[in-house]
C-alpha cells in the first residue's frame, strides 16, 4: 500500500469518527448540523443545505447499519 493511501485512510477514518461522535452527541439535531456546517466551512468545504442533509442522512444510515 502506498504511503499516500495510508495517510488518506487515516484522515478518512478520523473524519468518519469525528462525524459519528458529533452525530451521537446528546444535542439537538439541528444544533449539531449547524456545528457540522461550521466545521466544514472552516475547512473550506461549502455545501448547500440540501447536500448537507443528504450527507447527514447517509452518515446516519451508516451508523444504524453498524449498530
Amino acid at each position: 500500500m502506498k504511503p499516500l493511501h495510508v495517510i488518506l485512510s487515516v484522515i478518512g477514518g478520523a473524519v468518519a469518527g469525528a462525524a459519528v461522535g458529533l452525530l451521537l452527541a446528546p444535542e439537538k439535531g439541528e444544533d449539531m448540523r449547524s456545528k457540522i456546517v461550521k466545521i466544514l466551512k472552516e475547512k473550506g468545504i461549502s455545501l448547500k443545505k440540501s447536500k448537507m442533509e443528504e450527507l447527514v442522512d447517509e452518515i446516519e444510515d451508516q451508523i444504524e447499519k453498524s449498530i
